[in-house]
């Protein structure tokens, strides 16, 4: 399996609700920087947050990447998920591509138990980091950490 973690691009600072905030200029442009380095490659999902940036930055990213299907949104992606409800889902995706959307801290401590096996040392996901992993099984510990990518 190989599997892409996105943090969403920079977002506004405030809103009505945290889940509200949008990107801002800056954040589209880190986003298609990060989409860049996913060009060519075989995605067979992209997942994301319900948050209103994440939502933004995996279209941005399905659009600049020509993915034919559709974002699908997932309630587990949120900052405050349990990186334990990620791994339940990636556990039946065995041999895919998949694109994972979401917001720190899920998305850096998600990154620190697939390759670590523990989440006292996340991935330090700036926004628009993208992380690339790869491994037999999507367990904790069992990946391997190829890629570590932060925008300019």
């Amino acid at each position: 399996m190989r599997l892409w973690l996105l943090r969403h691009g920079q977002a506004e600072p405030q809103a009505a609700s945290d889940a509200a905030r949008e990107l801002t200029a800056h954040g589209r442009q880190e986003v298609q920087q990060a989409a860049a380095q996913l060009l060519g490659r075989p995605l067979t999902a992209i997942m994301a947050s319900p948050y209103v940036r994440a939502q933004q930055t995996a279209e941005l990213v399905r659009l600049e990447l020509g993915f034919s299907g559709s974002v699908q949104t997932v309630s587990w992606l949120t900052p405050d998920s349990d990186p334990r409800d990620a791994l339940k889902y990636l556990d039946e995706r065995e041999r895919a591509e998949v694109l994972l959307v979401s917001h720190q801290p899920l998305i850096g401590a998600l990154g620190g138990l697939l390759v670590h096996g523990h989440r006292q040392e996340p991935l330090p996901m700036r926004t628009a980091s993208l992380a690339e992993l790869e491994g037999d099984i999507p367990a904790a510990g069992l990946m391997e950490l190829l890629a570590l990518i932060h925008p300019r």
